[in-house]
């Protein structure tokens, strides 16, 4: 009779903590947070933000990371200094065949394979004007510049090519410029 007993406190006991088991959500949640979350509308308004702002603007002067500050300004002025003053700094190396592929891929519909102002959208008359490299005064500086900023007609290329990329296109279209002569 005891034996009984034992078995059926055991299974009234098996019965009780299995009765509040529900397999769509946990027992007893340590950190309900995770399971659960704070929902969050993309661009909405929310009470966590200071004003009910929609997010909060970056504190003034931070720099996003991996990224140097191009210092000198986007001015004639600006382009002078940069043309008679900017050099390649010496922790870029210059690799001549990288040069070459940037800017046969960002360059050359316009500038033309040979740096001769005769690349496919001049050819066609896209774009009136497009010079070439042996009738202009170029320094490395001045092609880092208008290849961050623009000159003219052509836009910036700064978000397309890193600050290295940008020195081996200048290198390169000054290679261009010397086989042109």
């Amino acid at each position: 009779m005891r034996n009984v007993l034992n078995i059926l406190a055991l299974a009234g006991l098996s019965l009780l903590a299995t009765s509040c088991f529900d397999k769509s959500k946990p027992n007893y949640q340590f950190f309900p947070n995770m399971y659960e979350p704070v929902p969050y509308e993309t661009y909405s308004e929310h009470s966590v933000f200071p004003g009910g702002k929609e997010g909060l603007i970056p504190a003034q002067g931070t720099v996003k990371r991996g990224f140097t500050p191009y210092e000198i300004p986007n001015t004639p002025e600006g382009y002078a200094l940069a043309k008679a003053s900017l050099k390649r700094p010496a922790d870029i190396t210059i690799d001549s065949d990288k040069g070459k592929e940037l800017f046969n891929i960002y360059c050359a519909i316009c500038h033309g394979e040979a740096g001769d102002g005769k690349g496919n959208l001049a050819k066609r008359e896209k774009f009136a004007g497009v010079p070439n490299y042996k009738d202009r005064e170029i320094t490395e500086g001045s092609i880092f510049h208008v290849i961050t900023y623009g000159l003219n007609s052509m836009g910036s290329h700064a978000n397309q090519l890193s600050k290295e990329e940008r020195w081996q296109v200048a290198d390169y279209v000054l290679k261009l410029k010397a086989e042109l002569k």
